[in-house]
Parts: C-alpha cells; sequence; structure tokens
C-alpha cells in the first residue's frame, strides 16, 4: 500500500475552550489545513515545528519517539489539537517532529474519529459502515 494523504484541518484546542467560555472572540482561532498523511504506523498526530508555531500550542511534556528507521528521539507533546475530516472531529495532543518534517495522522486520530484508509482507492475516508457518526468501542 503506497502514501495515503487527507486534508484535515488543525485548531488550537486552548482557543476553542476560550471561545466557548466567552473569553475570545472566534475569529482569533488559530486554525489550518494541512495536507496529512494517514499512518496507522504512527501512535499520535505528528505536527512539525513550522504548524505548532503557526497554531501557538503549549507544550505539556515531552516523551521519546521511535521513528521508522530505529533511532530514538526526544520530542515535545503540545496540545490540545481539534483535529477535523469530514463529518469527524477529536482533541489529541501532538509530537512535535523536527524542522518541516510530513505531518501524520496517526492510529489514535483515526480511531477516534472512526476513519478506515481504503487502500485500493489509495484515500482515507469516513468509516463507510457508520457514515452519520463515530462508532468508537468502550469495552
Amino acid at each position: 500500500m503506497g502514501l495515503v494523504d487527507a486534508e484535515i484541518q488543525l485548531t488550537n484546542g486552548d482557543d476553542l475552550a476560550l471561545v466557548r467560555r466567552g473569553l475570545l472572540d472566534p475569529t482569533k482561532v488559530r486554525s489550518m489545513k494541512v495536507k496529512a498523511n494517514a499512518d496507522r504506523g504512527a501512535y499520535m498526530l505528528c505536527l512539525n515545528e513550522r504548524v505548532r508555531e503557526q497554531l501557538a500550542l503549549p507544550v505539556i511534556e515531552q516523551c521519546v519517539a521511535v521513528l521508522a528507521d530505529g533511532s530514538q528521539h526526544r520530542l515535545d507533546v503540545v496540545g490540545p489539537v481539534e483535529a477535523r475530516f469530514q463529518n469527524r472531529r477529536c482533541s489529541v495532543d501532538a509530537m512535535v517532529l523536527p524542522g518541516e518534517a510530513e505531518i501524520r495522522l496517526g492510529a489514535i486520530p483515526m480511531e477516534d474519529m472512526d476513519l478506515v484508509i481504503l487502500p485500493r482507492l489509495q484515500k482515507l475516508a469516513v468509516n463507510p459502515e457508520h457514515p452519520i457518526l463515530p462508532v468508537v468501542p468502550v469495552r
């Protein structure tokens, strides 16, 4: 299976919380559309430094990430970030990859939004078995 890219909307979750509390004008919410690689091999949402800066996401903690080549890197974890794809949304933390690294939509946000990769069509899609609302197991 080749790479599957999708356009997703990323929004600063703290900004959204302030809007809900009436403390921030909705026009001031920091948000952007980005191309992300749908990657079930990645655990989390992975951003690059440019996206983190543009969304002004605060560092929550650090973690050690193991990359595909086996190398280990200490990375910042930022958030909250709201990710949107079609009629789905989730609120997640994100790892910040160095430089202009490719943005990756990992397994956790894809599961949370009930998204599937359609290999034959080379695209990310809302789960066709649940087109209206996401179905998320809680057992």
